[in-house]
């Protein structure tokens, strides 16, 4: 799979068209995690093909549920080697975008791949959602917050849905489990000031799991008591 099949694909599956500078900045993006894998261990997935479809192409699936909504602010949260957020950035270069992850090695990572793309508006931040998520600069500021293989739902829904502003989303990309774990944080939802609106199934080629977007609509504001301190979403979960 070369990055013409990557375009292809895009398009087919999400209506995307990629340029190619957008490829181009793809190509590179690969490189770089390809050889930066090699030291510092960022992701399992390290071979091209996986790395086009598992990484870059699931990440544009989130266009899926994103498409037709403001789209000026986004935050990544638990971003990793920069996914789905780098990917979304070079296909939406006028999007303010954070990326929030705590392992160092990764945030050094992302800071590296936005400077080689020359990608502006990009703010990256070493820490964790429960305490970001407290900080007025941060909190409910966002059109939409997205996380990806991050977390259980019920747990993720409390990191995701204190940065969203009223009336944005929550976008959860999940595996074969979504629809089990949608139902199941639907109480965290609530609770959270978030109401389910959709599931999205995507099926990747040449991927055999199920994908399942989980859209979540910010109704109403967040408890100040949300997120609870480090640690204790996961340890006790709505």
């Amino acid at each position: 799979m070369n990055m013409n099949t990557l375009a292809d694909e895009a398009f087919s599956l999400f209506n995307i068209s990629l340029t190619p500078q957008q490829q181009s900045m793809f190509q590179v993006y690969e490189q770089e995690l390809i050889s930066w894998n090699k030291q510092y261990n960022l992701t399992a997935i390290n071979s091209p093909e996986k790395i086009r479809r598992k990484h870059f192409l699931d990440s544009l699936s989130a266009v899926l549920a994103l498409r037709g909504s403001t789209i000026n602010r986004i935050i990544d949260v638990g971003t990793g080697a920069g996914f789905p957020g780098i990917p979304l950035k070079i296909i939406f270069p006028n999007i303010q975008l954070t990326l929030l992850e705590s392992v160092g090695k990764k945030v050094t990572f992302c800071e590296h791949i936005t400077h080689l793309l020359e990608l502006d508006n990009v703010e990256i931040i070493k820490g964790r959602a429960e305490t970001l998520g407290k900080s007025s600069a941060y909190r409910e500021q966002f059109d939409w917050a997205i996380g990806r293989a991050v977390a259980f739902l019920p747990v993720l829904v409390e990191y995701l849905l204190p940065f969203v502003r009223l009336g944005g989303g929550a976008l959860a990309m999940k595996g074969n489990s979504g629809p089990i774990e949608a139902h199941t944080a639907e109480n965290a939802m609530r609770i959270l000031g978030g109401k389910l609106r959709q599931l999205i199934q995507v099926s990747l080629p040449g991927v055999t799991e199920e994908r399942f977007l989980v859209v979540i609509d910010k109704i109403a504001s967040t408890p100040e008591k949300y997120p609870r301190r480090t640690g204790l979403p996961k340890k006790r979960p709505l």
